[in-house]
């Protein structure tokens, strides 16, 4: 397996695959807009506001029109001087999950290869940790045995009870297991997540 590049900064990009492919070079915490989603998830706002205070945001979205109008809409939301953007260039194709290529015939995040992404997280600033003394501040070790320990998922009062975390923790109602774990890695220790889930996640 080809050991994945930490970085200190959090990414934004705008949607599922675009996620899959960047976390496969990239350990860190990955969010999405959700394409234009973001226009209406005031939710999610507050997280990636959250994110950029504690520990920066990169912002990377696609070359084309709607990448930009998703980037400018960010920019728009967000505190500058917690932000860096990464650009990926103008390669045309279309990717292999698609019948045929987008509306304006460029590759998105998700076409890029290792290479031209590692280069234009370079060009953002991106703090690379095995080069740098700085840390994600803070990193847990909660664990998905954890969820599944706590409730959270795998049981018939899962989605319940994490609806009720995400409440009790300002988190965005629609995020995953999986985002769900990567967030909680983000901001809290397994105490306090043991704590929260103890105050607010009754069973209905």
């Amino acid at each position: 397996m080809v050991r994945r590049i930490r970085l200190k900064e959090a990414i934004v990009v705008e949607g599922r695959y675009d996620k899959n492919t960047l976390a496969q070079l990239v350990d860190t915490l990955i969010l999405t807009t959700e394409g234009f989603q973001i226009f209406r998830r005031e939710d999610q706002v507050r997280l990636l506001r959250r994110v950029a205070r504690e520990r920066g945001l990169i912002v990377l979205t696609d070359s084309d029109g709607a990448g930009f109008v998703i980037r400018n809409h960010l920019k728009g939301m967000l505190p500058p001087e917690q932000v860096k953007h990464a650009y990926i260039p103008d390669l045309y194709g279309k990717e292999k999950r698609k019948a045929r290529p987008g509306k304006e015939g460029k590759l998105g995040v998700e076409g890029m290869t290792p290479e031209v992404l590692t280069a234009a997280l370079r060009r953002a600033g991106a703090t690379f940790l095995e080069e740098s003394d700085a840390a994600p501040s803070p990193a847990g070790e909660i664990t998905t045995a954890d969820l599944y320990r706590l409730g959270l998922t795998g049981g018939p009062q899962s989605r319940a009870r994490r609806a009720a975390l995400y409440r009790a923790l300002d988190l965005p109602e629609h995020l995953s297991s999986g985002g769900l774990l990567q967030v909680l890695n983000t901001f809290y220790t397994l105490e306090e997540v043991e704590d929260a889930v103890e105050g607010q996640c009754v069973t209905p």
